[in-house]
């Protein structure tokens, strides 16, 4: 047997089982999500199957796959074969940092940039940040930002972190803003939007979310920032993190997001798209985490992180106001 100790890192080539000790940075962690981290190139449901048939074992007993991991327990994994198909290698990327210590990292993310892999994604913003720091123990999304999305994003650095951030988020401690251009010119100053949300599948598979009375309960508060004349610059605060909520709140009202490809209007977003005289064409969706107010998850310290919006989103607001 190989006893990988406390700085495990599975490797693939072995053909042995191997023993991993749980220190405090991975306790708490579910077992499968511990196992996929360190057999990077293993299908999942490979994982997954010698889980459920007891060849991964925690204190040399089976557990389910939703077991979670105390420090001082010992876990054996066993040999696993790499997929057919290795998956493609991120390239190492930092992004602009707004705030970063020994437990978080806050960035701007940039537009078209997914946080994560998957669904047709080869790697995301997680992936390239791994690649760019190797040495790093442990970084995990605390949230998600939609790939069009750009903005404020934090990246635990400590599995203590990412476990209070969670609570904070959970609990609605976490004071989330995002900027979003809607069409239309919106009619209040400041209004509460309390509609819940349903996922559903359309029929060639693609998730959606829409308004049903037997979804989620969802709260967004919404104030007017500026009025153009056939746009409204809107900052809206999120009482709840569902799914494409600001997207499908102000769609629902009638006031859909320039460049929704999923919920807005199609001819507005390709009349945008077009540069005119004095106005540069804008090809994707204007939405953006601007600020983010939180509680340091270990110093108890109150944060508050802003990132200004892209060039292309003010080039655009500049285009409006002198129109």
């Amino acid at each position: 047997m190989n006893d990988l100790g406390e700085k495990a890192q599975f490797r693939l080539s072995d053909s042995r089982v191997n023993l991993v000790r749980i220190d405090s940075e991975d306790a708490g962690q579910r077992i499968d999500n511990f196992v996929l981290r360190l057999a990077k190139g293993v299908p999942k449901s490979h994982v997954y199957r010698v889980i459920r048939d007891g060849e991964v074992r925690v204190n040399r007993k089976r557990v389910e796959v939703t077991y979670r991991l105390a420090a001082g327990d010992e876990v054996r994994v066993p040999p696993m074969r790499l997929a057919e198909a290795p998956p493609r290698v991120a390239p190492g990327a930092e992004f602009a940092v707004l705030f970063e210590d020994e437990h978080l990292l806050i960035i701007d993310k940039p537009p078209g940039v997914a946080v994560h892999g998957g669904s047709g994604v080869a790697f995301g913003v997680i992936e390239q940040l791994r690649a760019a720091r190797p040495q790093a123990r442990l970084l995990e999304l605390v949230h998600r930002l939609d790939r069009d999305t750009s903005g404020v994003l934090m990246v635990a650095k400590r599995r203590a972190a990412l476990t209070a951030l969670h609570e904070q988020m959970r609990t609605g401690a976490v004071d989330k803003r995002y900027l979003a251009l809607v069409l239309g010119s919106w009619p209040n100053q400041r209004q509460h939007v309390k509609a819940p949300l349903q996922r559903y599948l359309l029929p060639d598979g693609e998730r959606r979310v829409r308004v049903d009375p037997e979804g989620m309960a969802a709260h967004s508060v919404i104030t007017l920032r500026e009025r153009f004349a056939d746009y409204t610059l809107l900052e809206v605060q999120l009482k709840t993190g569902r799914t494409h909520q600001i997207r499908v709140h102000l769609a629902h009202l009638g006031y859909p997001i320039l460049g929704d490809v999923k919920y807005g209007d199609y001819s507005a977003n390709r009349a945008s798209a077009r540069a005119s005289a004095g106005q540069i064409g804008f090809k994707r969706m204007f939405l953006h985490a601007w600020k983010l107010g939180l509680t340091h998850p270990v110093t108890g310290v109150a944060l508050s992180v802003e990132a200004g919006l892209p060039d292309d989103c003010q080039q655009f607001i500049h285009g409006l106001a002198h129109a």
